[in-house]
């Protein structure tokens, strides 16, 4: 969501801070500011659009050089992604300057207080209520800016964090949190804020996690934490293990065709390190006792977006596996519908960034109700691993492009090693059987490199539809998950109508929806595993054709019935059932970024979307 970004020690600030922004352009957003301590005064500049917009402004109009700065890439909440509206928000008096990620979800009562004592207000934001809280709480020079946070963090509700400094405290940056992610880059002779340690990355790999309900004062050769009230807080100092070169483009033209070029190495890091000198399965991570998962009755995964897609493919694993009755649930209506869960509930949560608001909601909700938390996430240090009761960590490495691609397909691996692990634990699953899934697994970058290799009629396929008004997705079992996933990157990033359904509901009304050159792809099962669904799915095809409909065929090797109706076929390396959707989606991945770039949209940033959706 939202990139803060916050600076004290020697270089320029504003310099450092853009450089931050830059990085953190990924996570989407519609506006851009900065503001900079010059003795004793704060200066400032915003503008809405892209990042570029403010380097034109601050090119025309250079800001006096400081080595005290915050700024921000927003995504609106409340009010227009416009200039007024835009970070950092200032007091009157124009001393304090914040930033804001999050909803601060009791501002309107603030807002009618602060304009009762004569402030006034120009945004329609919540954040500016902040600014001018903190202006009340730290009225001039000789204050204590983290303890003026303190007291206006405790009249906060709501998800936040907060970034902030001013005029009258010299060489000093505050910050916030509270259910939205912070850290500390720790430096020698200066320190950082960011909402991701890639807008720091460049300067220093030392890291430090902050907590829940904490604030956090930066000066040049200090970091003091403490909780809301004062009391000193305890965090965890870490180091990260990938550098800036990891965030380039390596000569791609978007960091999205990197992703999927990584997914082979992605895939293969996942599965690193899982398989004992016993030869069983281990997750280190999984801190939840084994007779504890014995007595688990029922799984519940929970997720949104793309990772809600890996969730229904790993409840096809998970109860073919474990014979354990799974439900996949959006985590944005979760918790709405007073869900049945108990202790002997295992909850599976998915989050690419272990910072998804709604995910992570649900996941407080499970555990309230005395549910087991499993977190699958690919983010060390991030909400949801902290806060669950297990964790498996997907090693996809930084994914930039807001589109996911390989952090999907490393979900998807993690999902079957938390079935098989399951299924070893509980005994539905022998240790040579284990043994051999593992193995197939590890064929499987092979196999997605194989398929990269021949991906180039799929991008003339895409380019030839680039006029195309709507595509239509068909899969039957695990396939279906896969319709879906190829959907819905069709609509992130050509911004097409595109629906994903199970091929056998085509009869019961979407069949209505095919006319005379309509583009369906259609995901078709192995002939090997899947017998009778492929089957069916073959007369599917036949039936759309006949209709005037343009098929597209996703196949594996071998399968020789499809040919006679395939307008265009995909091929892919035949594998077992359940693990097809790790070489079946990634020609959907190729075929919609192709599709978005003959359409001259921006592939990496798609419009109105964010990488990481830090607030509901």
């Amino acid at each position: 969501m939202c990139g803060i970004v916050g600076y004290v020690g020697a270089q320029s600030a504003l310099e450092v801070v853009i450089g931050g922004l830059r990085r953190l352009e990924y996570r989407g957003y519609d506006s851009a500011g900065v503001a900079v301590l010059v003795d004793g005064a704060l200066v400032s500049e915003k503008r809405a659009g892209k990042l570029a917009n403010l380097v034109d402004a601050l090119t025309e109009s250079p800001l006096p050089v400081g080595t005290c700065g915050i700024g921000h890439t927003r995504w609106a909440t409340h009010g227009a992604p416009n200039d007024v509206n835009a970070h950092p928000h200032l007091d009157n008096a124009g001393r304090v300057a914040v930033v804001h990620n999050g909803i601060i979800e009791n501002f309107a009562a603030l807002r009618a207080e602060l304009a009762e004592r004569g402030h006034k207000l120009a945004s329609e934001t919540d954040t500016e209520v902040v600014a001018h809280l903190l202006a009340e709480e730290f009225p001039g020079a000789g204050q204590d800016l983290a303890e003026a946070m303190r007291r206006v963090c405790r009249r906060l509700e709501g998800a936040f964090t907060l970034v902030a400094t001013h005029a009258d405290a010299p060489d000093v940056v505050v910050g916030a949190r509270r259910n939205s992610p912070l850290v500390v880059g720790r430096g020698v002779g200066e320190n950082f804020l960011a909402s991701d340690v890639a807008a720091f990355i460049e300067h220093t790999r030392e890291a430090i996690e902050l907590g829940q309900d904490q604030v956090v004062e930066l000066r040049r050769d200090s970091v003091t934490v403490t909780d809301f009230h004062g009391a000193p807080a305890a965090f965890r100092e870490y180091h990260v293990d990938w550098d800036v070169s990891a965030a380039e483009k390596d000569g791609y033209d978007y960091f999205m065709l990197k992703e999927i070029a990584e997914q082979p190495k992605a895939v293969g890091d996942t599965l690193l390190g899982r398989i004992g000198t016993d030869g069983r399965l281990v997750l280190d991570e999984v801190r939840i006792a084994d007779e504890v998962l014995r007595e688990i009755d029922k799984v519940v995964i929970i997720a949104c977006g793309t990772s809600f897609h890996a969730g229904l493919i790993a409840k096809y694993a998970i109860e073919h596996w474990t014979r354990v009755p799974c439900e996949v649930e959006l985590a944005s209506e979760f918790r709405y519908r007073d869900p049945i869960l108990d202790r002997q509930t295992l909850v599976v949560t998915i989050s690419q960034s272990g910072e998804t608001m709604d995910t992570l909601m649900a996941q407080r909700h499970a555990r309230e109700q005395g549910a087991k938390v499993l977190v699958i996430c690919n983010t060390n240090g991030s909400t949801m691993p902290r806060e669950a009761d297990a964790v498996l960590y997907t090693h996809a490495g930084p994914e930039v492009a807001v589109a996911s691609t390989k952090a999907f397909l490393t979900q998807l691996v993690a999902c079957y090693l938390v079935a098989l692990y399951l299924g070893q634990v509980r005994g539905t699953k022998w240790g040579d059987e284990i043994t051999e899934v593992i193995e197939q697994l590890a064929a499987m970058p092979e196999m997605v490199d194989k398929v990269l290799d021949t991906m180039e009629p799929v991008r003339e396929l895409a380019r030839s539809l680039k006029d195309a008004g709507s595509v239509l997705f068909l899969g039957r079992h695990v396939g279906y998950p896969v319709a879906l996933e190829g959907a819905l990157k069709l609509k992130e990033l050509a911004y097409m109508h595109a629906e994903g359904f199970a091929a056998g509901e085509l009869k019961h009304g979407p069949i209505a929806l095919i006319e005379e050159g309509l583009p369906v792809v259609v995901v078709v099962p192995s002939p090997r595993g899947r017998s009778v669904l492929h089957d069916k799915i073959v007369s599917n095809i036949q039936e759309i054709r006949a209709r005037g409909a343009r098929t597209i065929v996703i196949a594996e090797e071998g399968d020789e019935a499809v040919v006679p109706y395939a307008d265009h076929l995909v091929r892919i390396p035949a594998t077992p059932v359940l693990l097809q959707p790790l070489v079946s989606t990634v020609p959907l991945q190729v075929f919609a970024c192709e599709l978005a770039t003959a359409k001259g949209h921006e592939v990496d940033q798609p419009r109105n979307l964010a990488k990481s959706v830090t607030v509901e």
